[in-house]
């Protein structure tokens, strides 16, 4: 697992009744760049999570079989409120059942112990990867949905090709800068040479008949350099 390189450590809250397990994985997380802190039981873990005198926790380790509340009701618990904290179950319990309710509950991974730390960490690295990816572009009057892969302009949908949303998120996507026909080709279409067609021209014309009747027209033509996106905006 590559090392994370944030502004700030990534910050991990264990759960766990075991206070060697506790103690190796804070000392194990520590080594690779992790701040960590262990609690023993659910309600520490709330009462941690609810403080806003304590820092922000980036994703739990969480034992199933605790004292009190178990960890399965703690995740439930933290779902229905609406809590997204990535959470990794971290348990003995390793049946098939278990498994699947964990995940159904809203778990991002179930790990079972024993385990290697190298396998923890790497697991933990892919679900903030994941987590950390971005879901949507908004740009004025502009949305980019990524995961179901839509437009919306001025509020309303736009029935745009697959081609054309990838033409439109890259364009989007460079914050203004030019982007020659060779690069779109290669990002957008996945093609290292120009054929020597009008290809994407055409997809360019074809994507702003989309936005004939919105308050905006999302690219300009640089003469000699290409095309770019006149928008500005966040991604989130």
């Amino acid at each position: 697992m590559a090392e994370p390189t944030p502004s700030r450590a990534v910050r991990v809250l264990i759960v766990d009744d075991d206070p060697k397990l506790r103690s190796l994985l804070v000392r194990g997380l520590g080594e690779h760049g992790i701040d960590a802190e262990a609690v023993a039981d659910t309600d520490g873990a709330l009462a941690l999570l609810e403080s806003p005198a304590a820092p922000r926790v980036d994703a739990m380790l969480l034992d199933v079989m605790l004292p009190g509340r178990s960890g399965f009701e703690l995740l439930e618990l933290m779902r229905a409120r609406g809590g997204e904290l990535p959470v990794l179950f971290v348990s003995a319990r390793r049946s098939v059942e278990d498994r699947v309710r964990g995940l159904r509950l809203g778990a991002d991974d179930y790990i079972v112990k024993p385990f290697a730390l190298d396998e923890l960490l790497a697991r933990l690295d892919a679900v903030l990867r994941r987590r950390s990816k971005p879901t949507h572009i908004e740009l004025g009057p502009l949305r980019l949905d990524l995961e179901s892969r839509t437009a919306h302009a001025d509020g309303l949908r736009l029935e745009l090709s697959p081609r054309e949303f990838d033409l439109l998120r890259t364009l989007v996507e460079a914050d203004g800068a030019v982007l020659s026909r060779e690069t779109l080709l290669r990002q957008v279409w996945g093609i290292e040479f120009d054929p020597g067609t009008n290809l994407v021209d055409a997809t360019v014309a074809r994507l702003r008949r989309r936005f004939v009747n919105r308050s905006f027209a999302p690219i300009e033509t640089v003469v000699g350099r290409g095309y770019r996106s006149k928008l500005g905006g966040s991604v989130a």
